[in-house]
């Protein structure tokens, strides 16, 4: 469900990003109050067009009685129609329609040493970890690791020394540049897998962190990822939300899931999916529906034929906003870069990107 939301503020923070301040009415405190490192999705309608987009909040969670606080970070995309929507047109008393804080990437705050390796605008969800932490919890320290293009490029540089300032014995910063050099610190160039497998432990102990969040373009957290379990460090302790997925198909997945406690198949493709005629079956806000599905659309363009409100915002496998249990029967997913492992290995599928493998289908989007 979408609430209207007039701005507050709309903040430049480089030449392509600002940051967003929602005001929240005092009917929808608990609606909008987040975890640290969840996201909002914002819709705008434009000549009929319905456009969503998924930001994070960038500000710390607040507990009662105080007010949340809803402040997400924009960065432009080339051709993105709300990022530029955003940098080019919006102002302070505008309205913008926004869903409640969803997303489980997120740390709630407790004791313990945390690291992030954050790439561009994979700081905005990581800055509302690591200052939510730190405020609340005086035993926790961490550790972050951000990789920009240029210090001109760099998102929330106030907010990131401020944390510094405050937090001395228990943040540690290390920031590098891949297309600039610094005075001091990293030298420049990518943090790619060779170059994080001997810069960590360098750091930090590795083995010593409870929880490691990756956040930012897919080449990045992959490399981080496959860095961190060359070091020893569990999947469980690895957390992951990836920006900027390339649209093409060299990032592309293609995976299978089953129903729990039903039959596997081994002969199951893509051309059995692509003719096979299917019924899906949907539970949405206590409401159940089926449907055929029609040749060659996802599960989610499926429930949204009938059913408007169902929930997404990117289409592309990157938000997990549309994410749904898988009652019975077999999917296909084409992408998949929103659920842990273990969210699959429970039969979570992601609609957007999910197509039936079997006759029957039957998803719950309210587990």
């Amino acid at each position: 469900m979408f609430h209207p939301l007039r701005v507050r503020e709309v903040e430049r923070l480089t030449d392509d990003s600002v940051a967003v301040t929602l005001d929240v009415p005092s009917e929808l405190r608990e609606t909008f109050r987040h975890t640290p490192g969840q996201h909002i999705a914002l819709r705008r309608v434009v000549a009929g067009e319905e456009i969503r987009r998924t930001y994070s909040i960038c500000a710390p969670a607040t507990e009662e009685p105080l007010d949340p606080v809803l402040r997400v970070g924009i960065r432009l995309v080339d051709g993105g129609d709300f990022s530029t929507y955003a940098l080019k047109e919006l102002a302070v008393g505008d309205t913008v329609e926004a869903m409640a804080p969803t997303g489980r990437f997120v740390l709630k705050p407790r004791p313990g040493r945390f690291a992030a390796i954050v790439g561009g605008s994979g700081i905005t969800p990581v800055l509302s970890i690591a200052a939510t932490l730190l405020a609340r919890e005086p035993d926790a320290r961490f550790c972050l690791i951000r990789s920009d293009r240029t210090a001109a490029s760099t998102m929330f540089l106030e907010e990131v020394a401020d944390l510094k300032d405050r937090y001395p014995g228990r943040f540690q910063l290390v920031t590098t540049l891949s297309r600039e050099e610094q005075q001091a610190g990293l030298g420049s160039g990518r943090l790619d897998e060779d170059r994080l497998t001997g810069l960590l432990p360098a750091l930090l102990p590795v083995a010593d962190v409870d929880g490691w969040f990756l956040c930012g373009p897919f080449g990045l957290v992959q490399s981080a990822e496959r860095a961190l379990r060359g070091l020893g460090v569990a999947r469980n302790r690895i957390h992951e939300e990836i920006f900027h997925v390339d649209a093409g198909g060299g990032t592309e997945t293609v995976t299978s899931s089953t129903s729990p406690g039903a039959p596997t198949s081994s002969t199951l493709t893509a051309t059995l999916t692509a003719t096979l005629t299917a019924t899906l079956t949907a539970t949405l806000d206590g409401r159940s529906g089926n449907w055929p599905v029609r040749d060659g659309e996802s599960l989610l363009e499926t429930v949204l034929r009938s059913r408007a409100d169902a929930p997404y915002a990117c289409k592309g496998g990157v938000c997990g906003t549309c994410r749904a249990f898988l009652v019975s029967g077999e999917v296909r997913m084409d992408r998949n870069y929103a659920l842990e492992p273990e969210e699959t290995e429970a039969g979570y599928v992601l609609a957007c990107q999910s197509h039936p493998a079997s006759p029957e289908v039957e998803l719950d989007f309210d587990r």
